[in-house]
């Protein structure tokens, strides 16, 4: 049982395979004690090296690919350490025997909503490469008026510093007054893109949240900071979205398949009712509250099965 080693490398989250191609032609990565090339294929046992440092790989036959769906809350930050100790997505999540967690793409410290994580850095890097164009759905509140003018402005396209940005889609889903409910779609994962598509046309965001990425669509009954592991067939069908190959193997937690499928049964408009509920209930905690005698609650879920 073999593979190759570009695949090999790139699976385990060090990059593209492409990147990872160019890694080994640079002399850089070594098996068993010699310089590697480019399509030679590693074993199970064999000695793998990245600049002298030994790196932990398994053959990916052994490997079930698995994808968690995390309701990222503000104030987290998409980092696996922060220099000024504030919370990171990766603190709540559940643990993985010898692998680790991939994050696909990221949510600026205000936002809130849909994150992935995969133990397979492949499929990660082809989620977040703008040439696979993955759409990324946002229900977003706006405080200022949105003319028509201004929609077709962002529809058609804005210049922003690093380049022209443009929403796919957009339409109105609530709210009142100043403050207002828009979804909108892109297909780009630049930093901070979507606020900025709105503030070239002077309108300030409140409040953002990733709704979907992909196939996979936040589920209204999962509430923040909380996790849910995606089954077998929903991982398959965000993998074909990339062409990438299903792998043999049967996920752990049908339950995880049972309310997806429960929420992509339910029509756009009563998903984006639960998001604006959930939101209402979060602007609801934020508000002081004058007790003497508050519990604490981090209010994380860390699942019901062991890993």
């Amino acid at each position: 049982m073999s593979e190759k080693l570009q695949k090999v490398l790139a699976r385990i989250g060090l990059g593209s395979r492409r990147y990872m191609e160019e890694v080994i032609a640079a002399g850089r990565v070594s098996v068993n004690g010699r310089v590697a090339q480019v399509g030679e294929r590693i074993e199970p046992g064999d000695e793998l090296r990245i600049d002298g440092r030994k790196v932990q790989f398994q053959i990916e036959d052994e490997i079930r690919r698995r994808v968690l769906i995390y309701y990222k809350p503000e104030g987290e930050i998409c980092s696996r350490n922060d220099p000024e100790k504030r919370p990171t997505v990766f603190d709540h999540l559940p643990q993985i025997a010898n692998d680790r967690w991939v994050m696909v793409g990221r949510l600026d410290i205000n936002s809130t909503g849909l994150l992935l994580f995969t133990n397979d850095g492949e499929l990660a890097n082809r989620l977040m490469h703008p040439s696979n164009e993955i759409e990324r759905e946002y229900a977003v509140r706006v405080m200022g008026e949105v003319t028509p003018k201004i929609r077709q402005n962002m529809i058609n396209g804005v210049e922003l510093e690093d380049g022209p940005a443009k929403f796919e889609s957009f339409s109105e889903i609530g709210g009142e007054g100043i403050n207002r409910w828009y979804q909108v779609v892109v297909k780009e994962g630049r930093n901070r893109e979507v606020r900025r598509i709105f503030e070239s046309q002077e309108l300030k965001v409140s409040r953002l949240l990733r709704t979907r990425y992909g196939t996979v669509i936040l589920p209204r009954e999962l509430r923040t900071g909380r996790w849910m592991e995606l089954d077998k067939t929903d991982i398959d069908n965000l993998a074909k979205s990339v062409e990438l190959k299903p792998r043999q193997g049967t996920g752990l937690f049908g339950m995880a398949k049972r309310r997806t499928d429960r929420m992509t049964e339910k029509p756009m408009a009563a998903r984006r009712g639960g998001y604006l509920r959930q939101q209402r209930r979060d602007d609801e905690k934020e508000a002081p509250v004058n007790t003497g005698n508050q519990r604490k609650s981090t209010g994380f879920n860390r699942g019901s099965k062991k890993f």
